[in-house]
């Protein structure tokens, strides 16, 4: 490392439409995993080429991703906040396919651990300092108290369901980390609609049993995950939304504090 202390990364790379490491690729993964059992990993990016159509690289690479993840999760420390990041084919590629096809783990050497909130850009906060809305979610659960609620910002689902869109998987593992990273912590999943004068199908409802369907598939106790949905009972802007902003922000998703 030089004076400017920075990310490390690492990359592995995948054959054509795969989402498994063929044998050498797995033994370099494995190898590095070896070699830094003592590094913390922040962010895992998954990428692709241009082979196949938009929708179908976006799923493959977060195929990539997932796969990455669940070889080394039990292995290298991660951080609370981790980033999970599938860019299909959307972003600068190179113009060999074959480097375009990859996951990038992003992470940070043991011995620089002690500046990790330096290299990342993170200013601490106390006690008793009011945590900014922007925020990563582990500070916000850090400071927070029995009782308070948390929006989970960029949780969101597809129109009139209870589906979650692809572009929430960075915010669900952020999630499914901070359970994982506290593990006497219990909370309450709470759904939001907008737009109507009630919620008939109750998907408010059915939108916070997904979010915790999610937590659970992934290995986290049913018991520390509570559901209830509040329809258009609590919204934060008038009924009828005046604009779509306001009516985005009324279709949240929160988390309440049940005990840390």
């Amino acid at each position: 490392m030089n004076a400017v202390f920075a990310q490390e990364q690492m990359s592995v790379f995948f054959e054509s439409n795969k989402y498994e490491l063929n044998a050498k690729e797995e033994a370099k993964l494995k190898d590095w995993i070896g070699k830094n059992k003592a590094s913390k990993i922040v962010a895992i990016n998954g990428y692709t080429d241009e082979v196949g159509t938009s929708s179908y690289n976006d799923s493959l690479a977060q195929k990539r991703v997932d796969f990455v993840f669940d070889y080394i999760k039990d292995k290298i420390n991660i951080r609370g906040d981790f980033k999970s990041r599938s860019f299909g084919e959307k972003f600068a590629q190179t113009g060999n396919d074959a480097e375009n096809r990859r996951t990038t783990v992003f992470y940070i050497l043991e011995e620089d651990l002690e500046r990790e909130n330096e290299i990342l850009g993170i200013k601490e906060v106390s006690d008793t300092t009011v945590v900014d809305e922007n925020a990563p979610l582990h500070e916000k659960i850090k400071h927070a108290k029995k009782g308070d609620k948390i929006i989970l910002k960029n949780i969101n689902f597809h129109q009139n369901t209870f589906a979650i869109t692809q572009d929430s998987n960075g915010a669900l593992y952020d999630l499914l980390f901070v359970m994982q990273n506290n593990p006497t912590l219990r909370v309450q999943i709470q759904g939001h609609i907008c737009c109507v004068d009630k919620d008939r199908r109750n998907l408010s409802l059915e939108r916070a049993k997904q979010v915790r369907r999610f937590l659970v598939f992934k290995g986290v106790s049913q018991q520390r995950v509570f559901v209830t949905g509040f329809g258009v009972t609590k919204p934060l802007h008038s009924i009828p939304e005046e604009t779509e902003e306001k009516a985005a922000e009324n279709r949240r998703v929160e988390l309440e504090i049940i005990s840390k």
